[in-house]
């Protein structure tokens, strides 16, 4: 019996044999070629064979794990329609007359080099996605099959690393837990993971031979152990036991008010990325939405959105959560969420870049497009309004003077709508100090503790290397969270946090005594942190 220690990235127990993954490593050789033209053509059959792969995969994804976690497969299809990738396939094809798998695999270590130099880790991660890419086309020019065939039995995945696109594809009766040696706790795959509901576990450093043992993943303290004594076996099998009854337990907890043994209660909603996770918030029992994403309109189109498009998802949210409050965060893209219609430049530190309201505000346009979608859907339902990456009150009163004009705007139209709250969100540390002079503008607060924790400790937290850093138990940002609360109670509006620090369940406690007003996490964690506030003194 042998032991591993890893990194967890979502809690659970697993017991099965390991599926190691290798990747074919595809043995591109260089030929030379007597027809240049034929052979453009016939790269350019398998980029779009490609494009159309990754088009399924985006829309399986999309099923599975919602809007946001699908992007990737969207933004890999955007990388292959590239003029410069094309430009450079293209001309090692005509002037050195070679076969197609060649340029693309030069391209692609060529494209994946001069991103993993770059200083801006958000570019540097994007060196992953060229090998990923051009893996791909060369998969097709080879015939070669990408899917994974995990056998008849249910496994533990063993990899060096996994691709999303290679997660997704997986069929997930068949899969116990993932094990990387690479990654991070913040990557794509890991985000799927948690999405899943899948043990797994990142950073062990992976064996051939484990191929086809028996194993063991406890994702609650990040172990792996290999071929584990009876002794051992019969512990974990217990324990698997135990965490299908604590599960089972939680459902109980359907109906059940959000309150502590004092009395306490607490609002506690969902955060959703598309009107398809609506299935989730119904089945876990949320109070509400009080994250509603709507970039995934933007991110799925080639154009932008209209209005009326808008107002048909956002009326079906309203009407589906009956009377029930859905908070929608107008839109929020750039940084990692990017779009070719919106034409962005390509920026040093995207994160703290053109991104989320300073768009808004600065092409107005698109947002009262927006807004005249939210009011009007707000005549169907509850429907809040709130605005992201504020950092002043003069961008509120901004915000404010063009809600005013779309309201005004509708009344005249006779185009009725509802009383809508408005709110901003604090995610930056500019936003939580000057909490006290917001609050007196706006009707709730709602703390996003992801951007929050690293823009205080100024960690990217997409960054692998930094993970023994980025700490979001941080006495620094609790102590912001606990300010913009105190701030909003005094100026008499409400105060939720709707980031991952809301799932924390060992800050359940700590909140409640913060007075933290509203929870908002992912569907499957409303049951367990219900338990966790009824938990609570």
């Amino acid at each position: 019996m042998e032991k591993f220690n890893g990194k967890k990235v979502f809690s659970g127990i697993a017991i099965g044999k390991v599926k190691l993954l290798v990747k074919a490593e595809n043995q591109v050789v260089r030929k030379r070629i007597e027809d240049p033209a034929a052979e453009i053509a016939r790269y350019e059959a398998a980029k779009q064979t490609a494009i159309e792969q990754l088009h399924k995969l985006y829309k399986k994804a999309l099923k599975e794990v919602g809007e946001v976690n699908a992007q990737i497969f969207d933004v890999h299809a955007m990388m292959l329609e590239d003029g410069d990738y094309n430009d450079s396939v293209h001309n090692l094809i005509e002037s050195q007359s070679v076969n197609a798998e060649y340029a693309v695999g030069v391209t692609g270590d060529n494209f994946a080099e001069v991103f993993a130099n770059m200083d801006d880790e958000y570019f540097k991660a994007r060196s992953i996605d060229m090998k990923d890419i051009s893996e791909r086309v060369i998969n097709v020019l080879c015939g070669n099959d990408m899917g994974s065939d995990l056998g008849d039995e249910p496994v533990i995945i063993v990899a060096k690393d996994l691709a999303p696109s290679e997660t997704v594809q997986m069929d997930k009766s068949k899969l116990l837990a993932f094990v990387t040696q690479l990654g991070s706790t913040n990557s794509h795959t890991a985000i799927l993971a948690r999405t899943m509901g899948i043990p797994a576990l990142i950073g062990v450093e992976i064996k051939e031979e484990w191929n086809g043992k028996q194993a063991i993943v406890d994702g609650y303290t990040g172990t792996l152990i290999i071929e584990p004594d009876e002794a051992a076996l019969a512990e974990y099998k217990k324990k698997a036991e135990e965490d299908a009854k604590q599960k089972e337990l939680l459902l109980t907890l359907k109906g059940k008010e959000n309150v502590t043994k004092s009395g306490q209660k607490i609002n506690l909603y969902a955060n959703i990325g598309n009107v398809s996770d609506l299935a989730a918030v119904l089945k876990n029992d949320a109070g509400g939405i009080g994250l509603f994403r709507s970039e995934f309109l933007y991110l799925e189109k080639d154009t932008f959105p209209t209005e009326e498009e808008q107002f048909v998802a956002y009326k079906q949210v309203a009407e589906t959560m009956a009377g029930k409050k859905v908070i929608i965060r107008t839109l929020d893209i750039g940084a990692d969420k990017q779009v070719d219609y919106f034409n962005l430049d390509k920026e040093d530190n995207p994160a703290m870049g053109y991104r989320a309201i300073r768009i808004c505000l600065t092409q107005p346009e698109i947002f009262k497009t927006q807004l005249r979608a939210l009011f009007r859907a707000s005549n169907y339902g509850n429907i809040a309004i709130m605005y992201p990456m504020i950092i002043s009150v003069d961008e509120v009163r901004k915000i404010k003077a063009i809600s005013e004009e779309v309201k005004e705007e509708l009344t005249k139209e006779g185009i009725p709508f509802g009383n809508v709250e408005q709110g901003i969100m604090i995610e930056t540390p500019a936003a939580a100090v000057m909490s006290d002079e917001l609050a007196k503008e706006v009707d709730f607060f709602s703390i996003g503790t992801n951007d929050l924790t690293q823009y205080t400790l100024a960690i990217d937290r997409q960054n692998a290397k930094l993970d023994s850093f980025y700490n979001p138990h941080h006495e620094a940002v609790l102590r912001l969270i606990q300010m913009t609360v105190e701030n909003a109670h005094k100026a008499g509006i409400w105060a939720g946090i709707c980031g991952e620090l809301g799932a924390d369940t060992t800050l359940t406690q700590r909140f409640l005594e913060m007075g933290v007003d509203e929870l908002s996490v992912s569907p499957g964690c409303v049951l367990p942190v219900r338990k966790a506030i009824r938990d609570a003194e």
